[in-house]
């Protein structure tokens, strides 16, 4: 990693918590906010914005588990979870709830900067798709609209088809805006007329 990276560290053993921070800054990272636990994950992540959530306990109970879904929905980071125990269906649901690395037996401090290295990666390229699949939905929505925006001025223009979206065209560059937007106040307005009649 070209810089050292900012880091928010959850950990409920203060010893524990003490030496991995230690092994981070041997790295040249810094800690710069630690948990004991994860209740105000998400309100600190927003104030402090790491680069890097470090997670570090024994197994996620339900309450970290929720802590992360929020912070995922809310606040999205690499999320490192390093766990002293192996249970399959904790660390999928760990995984769930925006887990970008679930590393078993602990810390271990020649292992760091390979773990974040992928957790990053694995953040990011999760972060891209998610953009993707949102531009995707707007575009499907864009459409939809698009669509009934043109069925409803064929019927109250007594119009075809192409006449109609190039009325849509029209007014979307007369507007300077989206043609989907205008589709939506076209809706709007021609639906408006049609429950006022």
């Amino acid at each position: 990693m070209p810089q050292p990276l900012r880091i928010l560290l959850v950990d409920d053993e203060t010893v524990r918590a003490a030496m991995v921070e230690e092994a981070l800054g041997r790295e040249g990272h810094e800690v710069i906010c630690r948990l004991q636990g994860p209740s105000s994950l998400n309100d600190m992540v927003a104030r402090h914005a790491p680069d890097v959530v470090i997670i570090d306990m024994e197994s996620p109970d339900r309450d970290t588990l929720d802590s992360m879904a929020l912070l995922n929905r809310e606040n999205p980071r690499p999320v490192v979870f390093f766990a002293d125990q192996h249970e399959p269906d904790t660390m999928q649901a760990a995984l769930a709830a925006g887990v970008s690395a679930y590393v078993v037996d602990g810390l271990v401090p020649g292992r760091v900067k390979a773990i974040l290295e992928v957790a990053i990666a694995r953040f990011d390229a999760f972060q891209s798709l998610r953009q993707e699949l949102d531009r995707a939905r707007g575009q499907l929505a864009d459409r939809k609209r698009i669509e009934r925006a043109k069925g409803l001025l064929m019927k109250h223009q007594d119009c075809d088809e192409p006449q109609a979206y190039r009325m849509l065209r029209k007014l979307a560059m007369d507007r300077g805006q989206r043609i989907g937007e205008v589709a939506a106040n076209v809706i709007d307005i021609l639906e408006g007329l049609e429950k006022g009649q």
